[in-house]
Parts: structure tokens; sequence; C-alpha cells
């Protein structure tokens, strides 16, 4: 048997090719983080435009969901076969063309390949950026490399429904995907200019074709169950049942078979590292309780509190304006210290912006939701960078890329797993507490019989005085079973600091990350 060949050690970049560097892949990311929020404020328009309803308009979302969670984890995989630039390169331009094929679509079923072939494109972008950049700067500068990256990831998701709902305003919907066409094309030539001769030793690892099947059908199934659940009124439904019980039974032989193949297509053995572990579910689960909340509270404002999709939009705005600020300086001081206390200091602030919001009540004002946004971008400015670090902390060079694709693919899926669970637990709760109102809303409470009053005295009957305090409860309702909601996603944030310390990252894990990813090319 021939020798494996050895990865070439490439040093790092420097000055403007460093500066180039980092700006192509931010642009990529950014481009790609995007795109799975950007459509989902123009799903209406796209529906009306091809004359479909508004549910199979949302497999606009889905069918993206999908591909991009089955292509995530096959990142360390392709890199083997493939290299990590020309994967990475091949990801951008394929994703140009996709977010092309996509704005031109003139049927849904065109548009719903387009975007399959999108999400799959994508999968590898975000690992693969996180591999380029922190072998890209010296290892004492790698955590500002993740700070630089995690910047992009954080403020895309809050940008994309404004983006997307001002150009469905103001232009039309298939200009949300060709806004992706000149920042793409830009970030290839730029990628291509950087990185070209620093590419990764391609290795013809055997296919796993049982392993991606597998991957194919639980991922699948479960993106589906997530996505269409609560339409379909989720385990009552037999289609549910039938996604639900598929996802188990491949999962439970994907894992077996992952862990005995001679090739596995994803690398289960990473879970056996303490560090691994502890950094991807502590982060996967914050960004999911994140992500349910960046949906759950745009959606209440809307349908409780009155406001605009624009303006529901630039309330979360503000959390960019110190993600941007103190992500840089995370990223130089993280060497300097553990990064279990940034990462826990983060946690803190994520769990006191929900117990500011589980205190509002339906007179809200824009202070009162602005503030714990802005507050929120102190807490996202650590949330990434030092567990990203943690996660690839003393892993060897040529396991960094599959073990950040595992880790992102994991969060991922948790970020569509929490925003399944945050609609559901908002409708349930808002039922529940419905029905509590109505019981005391009875003749012998003065309360009700005083509101009664007033609405006959300001000229309605007493059908339309029952409707107007029927809406008063249910828009109160409402208000209560989203307090409960930030309230338990604060005490999560408390409990999962118990999860960063069970890790023990080296001193400067992200320099020895930036070291590893480094020796992988």
């Amino acid at each position: 048997m021939a020798a494996p060949q050895q990865p070439v050690a490439h040093p790092p970049l420097q000055g403007a090719q460093l500066v180039i560097g980092t700006i192509a892949v931010s642009l990529a990311v950014f481009m790609n983080v995007l795109d799975t929020s950007i459509a989902n404020v123009s799903i209406p328009s796209i529906s009306g435009d091809l004359g479909v309803s508004s549910d199979q308009g949302t497999w606009v979302i889905t069918s993206f969901a999908v591909a991009n969670a089955i292509s995530v984890p096959l990142t360390g995989w392709l890199t083997d076969r493939i290299g990590q630039v020309r994967l990475f390169m091949a990801s951008i331009i394929l994703f140009v063309i996709s977010s092309w094929m996509c704005g031109l679509a003139p049927t849904l079923p065109f548009l719903l390949a387009s975007r399959v072939l999108q999400g799959a494109v994508a999968g590898p972008m975000i690992p693969l950026s996180q591999t380029l950049l922190l072998a890209s700067y010296p290892r004492a500068k790698a955590p500002m490399a993740l700070s630089m990256w995690s910047m992009t990831t954080l403020i895309a998701p809050v940008a994309g429904p404004i983006l997307g709902g001002w150009i469905s305003d103001n232009i039309s919907w298939p200009w949300i995907f060709y806004v992706n066409i000149p920042v793409g094309i830009v970030a290839a030539l730029a990628t291509w200019a950087i990185f070209r001769t620093r590419d990764s030793v391609v290795k013809k690892a055997p296919i796993d074709g049982v392993g991606l099947a597998l991957l194919i059908i639980w991922v699948g199934s479960l993106q589906v169950m997530l996505d269409k659940g609560k339409d379909l009124d989720w385990f009552s439904s037999t289609t549910v049942v039938v996604l639900a019980l598929t996802a188990v039974i491949a999962f439970a032989f994907f894992v077996v078979w992952e862990l005995t193949a001679d090739h596995p297509v994803v690398d289960l053995s990473l879970f056996a590292r303490r560090n691994f572990t502890g950094g991807t579910v502590a982060l996967s689960v914050g960004y999911g309780l994140y992500f349910g909340n960046l949906v759950l509270l745009p959606l209440w404002l809307q349908t409780s509190i009155g406001y605009t999709a624009t303006d529901a939009g630039l309330v979360m705005a503000p959390v960019g304006f110190f993600a941007i600020l103190l992500s840089p300086i995370t990223g130089k001081i993280l060497p300097r210290t553990d990064p279990r206390y940034i990462a826990t200091a983060a946690f803190v602030v994520f769990a006191l912006c929900f117990w500011m919001r589980s205190r509002y009540t339906t007179g809200v004002d824009t202070w009162a939701l602005t503030l714990p946004t802005l507050i929120q971008g102190i807490g996202m400015a650590g949330l990434f960078i030092p567990l990203v670090s943690i996660t690839l902390s003393g892993l060897p060079g040529h396991r960094i890329p599959a073990a950040s694709g595992l880790s992102n693919f994991v969060r991922i899926m948790c970020g569509g797993i929490g925003t399944s669970i945050f609609e559901t637990a908002w409708d349930h709760r808002t039922t529940f507490h419905h029905a509590r109102l109505t019981e005391v809303a009875t003749p012998t409470n003065p309360v009700f019989n005083q509101s009664m009053q007033q609405f006959q005295g300001a000229g309605l009957d007493p059908s339309q005085a029952h409707g107007l305090f029927d809406r008063m409860l249910s828009q109160q309702a409402a208000q209560l079973g989203v307090n409960d909601l930030f309230w338990i996603s604060s005490v999560i944030f408390i409990v999962l600091i118990a999860l960063i310390w069970i890790t023990r990252p080296e001193r400067s894990g992200g320099a020895d990350a930036g070291a590893a990813a480094s020796a992988a090319h």
C-alpha cells in the first residue's frame, strides 16, 4: 500500500492578502446565512406570483433547509475527495448559479429544484470558511479570525427579514435571490486569487453509500416533520407520525453504521472528545434558543402588538451594534483568558435579556423592546468565538473540516428544532392562558362587569362588547404565552453554563485550533 500523502503546511497570510482573504470568506458566509432567512417574509409574494397557496409556498424555505442540513455534515468527506479550496470555490459558484435559477423560476417546481441545489451547495461553505480563516491567521491571532467569522454568522439572520421585506415591498421577490450574484462573484474571484495555492491534499476515500443514504433519510424526514408539523397539528397527523418513526429508525441505523464503518461519511467518533461534545452541545442548544426567539419575537409583534413586518425587523436590528463592536475585542482577549469565562458571561447576558423580555406587557413601548435587543449584542459577541474555539481545541489538523462540519450540522438542526418548538409551544401556552382567563371572565367578576359597562357606555351593543373583550383576552393570552417562553429561555441559558464547564480547553484553544487548521493544509 502506498504511503499517504503528508499535509502541506502553508504559512499564515499577511498584509493585503490577509485582509482580502478575510473579506472574501466573510462575504461568502454572509451571502449563505442571509439566504436562510431572507425568503421567509417574501413567501406571500412568491406564492401569489406563482399561483400557489401559502402552504405550498413554505416549501421554498423547507427545500433549502433539508438540502442544507444533509450536506453540512458531508463537509469532511467531500474535503478529503475534492480539497478545501476547490470545494469552497465550487460551493460559491454553484450557489451563484442556483440563486440566478431561483430568480428566473417560472413555476414552483422549478423554484423548489433550484432551492434544493442552492441548499445542497451551501452546506460546506460555512464549515470550510472556518477552516480557511483559521489557517490564514497566525496561531496567536486565530481567535481574531473566529471573531470575523462570527460577526457575519450572527448579523445575517437579523438582516435577512429586513432586506427581504424591503425588496419584496419595493422591487420584486426574484431580487432576494439576484442580490447573491454580485456578492458571490466578488467572493469567488477574491477567494481564487488568495487561496488557490493553499489547497489541502486530496485523498480518494471510498464512498460510504449506506451511510449517505441513511443520512438523507433521517435528516430529510426530521426536517420535513419540523417544518410541516405545526400545519399538520403534529402527532395527530399520520404523516407526521410516519416521518417521526422514519427519522428515529434511520437515525439509529445511521449511528450504528457510522461508528463501525471503515470510511464513515460523518465522523461520529468526534463526540468521544469532551471539548467537542461540550462545546458543540452548548453552542447548538444556545443557538436553537436564540434562533427560536428570533422567529418568535417578530411574529408576536406582528400578530399581537400590531407592528408591520419592517418595523418588527427594525426592532431586531440593534442587536448588531455591540456584536460588531465587541467581536474583535473578544477575539483579541481570547488567547489570554479561559474561553469558558467569556462563554459563561455571554450565556448570563442572554439569560438577562430573555428575563427582561419575560416582563413585557401588551402596552410595551419601543424602548422596552429595543433595550434587551441592544444588550443581547454583548452576549452574541461572546457566543460563537469561545465555543468554536473550545470545540476545535486539541484536534489534529486533518480532523478540523469534519469537526467543523459536524458541529455546524448540529447547530443548524438545533436552530430548526428551536423554531418549531417555540412556534408550537406559543400556540399551546396561548390556548392555556386563554382558557384560564375565560374561566374568570364571568358576570360575578367585577372587572368583567366594569369592562362590559365601559364598552356599552361607548355605544357598543352587548355582542360587540363581548367580542371586543374576547379580542383583549386573546391579546393578553398571547402576551402571557410569549412571556412564558422568554422566561424558560432565560432559565435554560443558565442551566447550559454547566455544559461549558465540563470542557477542558487547552490554554490557548483558539490558537491551537488555528494551528491545527494550518496543519490541515
